[in-house]
């Protein structure tokens, strides 16, 4: 387990939580569950509801759609967020492509926080809007 200073200093590292304040960090950091995925561990799966998102600590995962290699994300990205803003079923399956470390944030916890903490909202809306460019930049 770490420290919630440890946790703060991670989460400030992550893109979309970079210009969140560091009390506020603190508390998210409260409501983050640590896991770790071993190398080739599926965390989750294409077609299932899914109701987290997913911070890499340390590591990498492989993003896969229909068995096709999509991605490689590594320290500090997040993924899953759709399925933690609106619980659909999953676009990808996600496996460890080695020993891995991430923060879970389960669905109802990151609502409320976005609720208190217009900071984390904004910055999860900015994630999803730079995915979103890059894939219509890639076709």
């Amino acid at each position: 387990m770490r420290l919630t200073i440890e946790k703060v200093l991670l989460l400030k590292s992550v893109a979309m939580l970079a210009d969140t304040p560091d009390h506020i960090l603190a508390e998210l950091a409260s409501i983050l569950t640590e896991i770790s995925v071993s190398s080739g561990e599926t965390i989750v799966k294409e077609g299932e509801i899914g109701t987290s998102m997913y911070i890499i600590i340390d590591g990498k995962i492989g993003v896969y759609r229909n068995n096709k290699k999509l991605a490689i994300l590594g320290n500090r990205e997040v993924f899953g967020e759709l399925a933690a803003l609106s619980p659909e079923a999953r676009t990808a399956t996600i496996v460890a492509e080695e020993d891995t470390q991430l923060f879970r944030l389960d669905q109802e916890a990151l609502h409320e926080f976005m609720g208190q903490y217009i900071e984390v909202a904004i910055g999860i809306i900015n994630v999803l809007c730079q995915r979103l460019r890059e894939q219509f930049q890639s076709k």
